[in-house]
């Protein structure tokens, strides 16, 4: 093997561990641990971010914040991670220590000029956008470290009628229209809720912590029907516009042949406050006629903005 070939896999060695020593790096590369010594001096001077511990029990450690070995992008490869960076820009906070500035400058200085040429080209025709909030979410980061530790969190939530203090088990967090949510398990409730993680106005990390049984990816397919309600509802051809929109609405759309529609589900009976609200937002491009509770609820919507403004 190469000097350059054994340079290149120690520092995916090195970038790999957390503490080692001469020995350990001349055994796994068969090399004297002389010439161990040497090469790991050549990659501290490369910005490999290691240290040497002094003592009987020494040997070498890498920084928490480790720079990670050279990886080789193709053309398209480096472009797509370009603009996923460029997305990220439009959040105030994200769950992870970073400068999305600085990575996009290191990975666009790497480009040949060509390549650079059709990137300045493309981000005036493509943005992956999101809109941008000036809210800011700080404990963000608290909380996907929770998650991955399982520990319990305990919150003060911003809620419609007043503040509350809860305990609960993160699931994880996920980002849709420029904010961040929280789905968790209440522990006084025993039951998954959904937070908004601006919302949140204290928290702290307690020391006990819980298993359960769900990760992110459950939780976003775990939607099930307890108590079913006949969701019917007539559509205008804007009606359909709007609805379509809607992630849980447009699979249920039916059009007809005059380019109206209606929309004939089931939803769950918790739901019902939800969809009203919805639905009361798209005055007469929509009609429900079934459930009644529905109906009821946008007509006290309606009478109760009348009322408002008078």
């Amino acid at each position: 093997m190469s000097k350059a070939k054994k340079i290149f896999d120690l520092i995916m060695y090195v970038n790999t561990k957390r503490s080692f020593t001469a020995q350990d790096v001349a055994y796994e590369f068969n090399i004297s641990v002389r010439t161990a010594h040497r090469y790991l001096m050549e990659i501290s001077e490369l910005g490999v971010p290691i240290y040497t511990e002094q003592g009987r029990n020494g040997g070498y450690r890498t920084l928490e914040n480790r720079v990670l070995p050279p990886i080789i992008f193709d053309e398209n490869e480096a472009t797509a991670i370009f603009f996923a960076f460029q997305s990220l820009k439009y959040y105030k906070s994200l769950p992870f220590d970073t400068d999305i500035d600085s990575a996009s400058r290191k990975l666009y200085a790497t480009l040949p000029e060509d390549a650079k040429k059709k990137i300045n080209r493309l981000e005036s025709l493509i943005c992956l956008w999101n809109p941008k909030r000036n809210i800011a979410s700080p404990y963000l980061k608290n909380i996907v470290e929770a998650s991955i530790q399982n520990n319990i969190l305990i919150i003060e939530y911003l809620s419609k009628t007043k503040n509350k203090k809860r305990e609960v088990k993160p699931i994880g967090t996920y980002a849709h229209d420029g904010l961040w949510y929280m789905p968790a398990l209440d522990l006084e409730k025993n039951k998954v809720l959904l937070f908004r993680v601006d919302r949140i106005l204290s928290l702290e990390i307690s020391e006990r912590t819980y298993e359960f049984p769900m990760n992110l990816t459950d939780w976003f397919d775990s939607y099930t029907v307890k108590t079913p309600v006949r969701l019917y509802v007539e559509l205008t051809r804007e009606g359909i516009r709007q609805c379509q929109s809607k992630p849980w609405l447009e699979p249920h759309i039916i059009t007809t042949d005059d380019e109206n529609g209606y929309i004939d589900t089931i939803i769950d009976k918790s739901e019902i406050d939800f969809v009203s609200n919805y639905f009361v937002q798209l005055g007469t491009y929509v009609k429900v006629i079934e459930p009644q509770e529905i109906v009821d609820n946008i007509k006290k919507q309606a009478y109760s903005l009348i009322n408002h403004y008078k």
